[in-house]
Parts: structure tokens; C-alpha cells; sequence
């Protein structure tokens, strides 16, 4: 693991190792949007993985699609993330926050105004969404008219510019697992008849349209993109043609010089190595499943320049340690990823340190 652990520069920042913290909803969120009050903590504590990217984190109110998801679109909102951004640089880490506009995976129960949700064609995505009543259905969206995907567009850049005013290193524009901009790239959730859809160069124009806003706002330096080819999240079928979409895509965006690419992994092998090929700049990829044991087999073969890690960061907020000392790892808690009691599956995972304690 040699190479793992020698420092690397992606954008503006100096990290000392090859780990990041990948994206990880954790809907601990205030009800406005606003970060919870243990966020600052939590973040904080995970500071040794270096670069943090944040959960997903809606750039409107249309943009969200769970229960106590943070937002990145109101002073409260700036203010609490501020909180955030200066606990874990305190701590020696850096943050990322992950723009994540849901789309259609949305219930109207869920959002602060109740609206129908939006996504690229009026197709419901035969899936249910948990709400304060229970696991609902997903109802048909409303088609966004071309009109409204500019102000979409809109969103993302005032979102973008309203993540470095709360004190992020970066953005990361979420492209991937099922949400509004793989909505456009998939086949079965895209059936426009406008320059937004058909095409492989129609169904990539969103997420390249919503790239060049962003990047004009904060610069590419600090800006990164997430794609997950072949997902079957959120009801979503990309078609025969998805491949070529995603070259066609990761060449474009590869023009504008962004800090990173990130790439949740789903085993299209053939598809990544086209991508690494295609992407110069630093590579970031998450293997869905992967054993503990191969953390560092896309880093020695080049594959990646940096590893993020979810689940294993959560329940370990000292990872980086664990992982070089080869010392056991706490177990996640699954019933308390997503919802919990205060500090409860949040920030109450023990460090080495303190099971040492415990046990003496």
C-alpha cells in the first residue's frame, strides 16, 4: 500500500494520501436545510481522510428528495455550513460539498413545498421514497420545460457560489446514482424531443451545461464531477447507449480542466479503463463491494489516483489510522445511517484510543 499513502495534489489542495471520504446521505439535516448541530462534529472527526466530500446537498428547494437533507441555497443554510467547513479545516481536513439535485426522486411530503418534483420527462420512476407517513410511492414528475432547466442551471451556480462563501475547498456536482443529471443521461427517464434529449450529445448537454455554469462561478480548480455508469438506482435503465454517453461526456468535461473526476464503480471494467484513458487530470474511484484487503489495487495499477471510502469512514472516523496500524475496524450500525437520536450512529463511533480505554 506504498503508494496509497504518498501525498497528491487534486485542484487547489495538498493531501497527504490517496483516501478521501465519499459522499454518504445521512439526513441529520434541521428541517429548513440548515446543517444538524452535531455536523461540525461529525465532519470534524474525519479529518484525517483528508478530502471530505460532504452528503449530497440540495442547490433548491425543487432539489430535494429526502427527509433532513441539507441545502446550500439560504443565509441559514451558508451560515451552518460555515460552522462546518471551519470545524473540520481546524482539524487539518478539507471539504468538498456535493451538489445533489434529486430530480424525480422526490415526494412533495418530503420538500418545504410540497410541489410536484421535476426531472427531464414526466416518467415516474417505480420506486418508493420513505416520508414522515412511511415508505410512499414516487409520483409522476413535472417535465422541466427548457425555461426551467435554465433556471436549473441557475440553481447549480448560485449553489456553487454559495458553498465557497460557506468556506468549501471545492464543489462536487453529483452526476450519478439515479438523481436529475443521470436522469438526463438515462434512456428511460429521458424521452425529449429538444436538444435536452435522443442524442448521446443531447442526453450528456445538462450535465455539461450545468459543469460550465459552476465552473465559471468558483473555477474548474474547484470543481469536480461524480458519475456512476451502469446504476440501476432510482429506477433507472441508461440503454444500450450509455457507454458512448459517458465518453462522450468524460471528453467534454475533460476540456474544462476540473480538479476530478469521481467515478462510482459497478464493474463496466472495459468502460473505466476508456475513462482513465480519456481523463488526465485526478481520477477518484469508488468500487461498490470492494474488500478491505484491494483498498489500494486501483491506485498501484493506476487505475485511480485517489480511493474514496463510505461506510467504513463513517463507522471509523479514524480510518486512516486503523488502516495503517491494520487494527479491526467498528461495524457499521445500519439503523442509524440514515436517522438517529442525537449523537447515536453519528458521532459516537469509538476511536482506537478509546476502546483501549474501555478494555483496561
Amino acid at each position: 500500500m506504498n503508494k496509497l499513502w504518498s501525498n497528491t495534489k487534486i485542484g487547489n489542495m495538498e493531501l497527504p494520501h490517496r483516501l478521501a471520504m465519499a459522499p454518504k446521505t445521512r439526513s441529520r439535516a434541521q428541517k429548513d436545510g440548515t446543517p444538524g448541530e452535531l455536523s461540525s462534529l461529525y465532519y470534524a472527526q474525519r479529518a484525517s481522510m483528508g478530502l471530505i466530500i460532504s452528503e449530497g446537498t440540495q442547490p433548491s428547494d425543487d432539489g430535494q428528495g429526502y427527509l433532513n437533507s441539507p441545502g446550500i441555497y439560504t443565509e441559514k443554510q451558508i451560515e451552518g455550513w460555515k460552522k462546518v467547513t471551519d470545524a473540520l479545516h481546524e482539524a487539518g481536513g478539507f471539504m468538498y460539498i456535493q451538489l445533489m439535485h434529486v430530480g424525480r426522486i422526490s415526494h412533495p411530503d418530503n420538500t418545504p413545498h410540497h410541489r410536484q418534483a421535476v426531472a427531464p420527462s414526466a416518467i415516474a420512476p417505480g420506486v418508493e421514497m420513505f416520508t414522515a407517513k412511511g415508505m410512499q410511492e414516487i409520483p409522476v414528475p413535472r417535465e422541466l420545460s427548457e425555461e426551467d432547466i435554465q433556471n436549473t442551471i441557475a440553481d447549480f451556480r448560485r449553489a456553487a457560489a454559495a458553498a465557497i462563501k460557506a468556506g468549501a475547498d471545492g464543489v462536487e456536482i453529483h452526476g450519478a446514482n439515479g438523481y436529475l443529471i443521470n436522469q438526463f443521461i438515462s434512456e428511460n427517464s429521458n424521452k425529449r424531443i429538444d436538444k435536452y434529449g435522443g442524442s448521446v450529445e443531447n442526453r450528456a448537454r445538462f450535465a455539461i451545461e450545468v459543469t460550465r455554469a459552476v465552473v465559471e462561478e468558483i473555477g474548474a480548480e474547484r470543481t469536480g464531477f461524480r458519475i456512476s455508469p451502469g446504476t440501476p438506482l432510482g429506477g433507472i435503465v441508461e440503454g444500450a447507449q450509455g457507454p458512448e454517453v459517458y465518453r462522450h461526456l468524460v471528453k467534454e468535461l475533460a476540456n474544462y480542466n476540473l480538479a476530478y473526476l469521481h467515478v462510482m464503480h459497478l464493474g463496466n471494467e472495459i468502460l473505466l479503463h476508456e475513462i482513465r484513458s480519456i481523463w488526465t487530470n485526478p481520477l477518484l474511484v469508488n468500487r461498490v463491494g470492494r474488500a478491505l484487503e484491494d483498498i489500494s489495487v486501483d491506485i498501484d495499477s493506476g487505475t485511480a489516483d485517489v480511493v474514496p471510502v463510505g461506510i467504513w469512514s463513517l463507522a471509523n472516523p479514524d480510518f486512516v489510522e486503523r488502516l495503517k496500524k491494520g487494527t479491526p475496524l467498528n461495524e457499521v450500525d445500519p439503523k442509524t445511517l440514515y436517522s438517529g437520536n442525537g449523537s447515536s450512529g453519528y458521532t459516537d463511533y469509538p476511536r482506537m484510543e478509546e476502546l483501549k480505554t474501555q478494555h483496561q
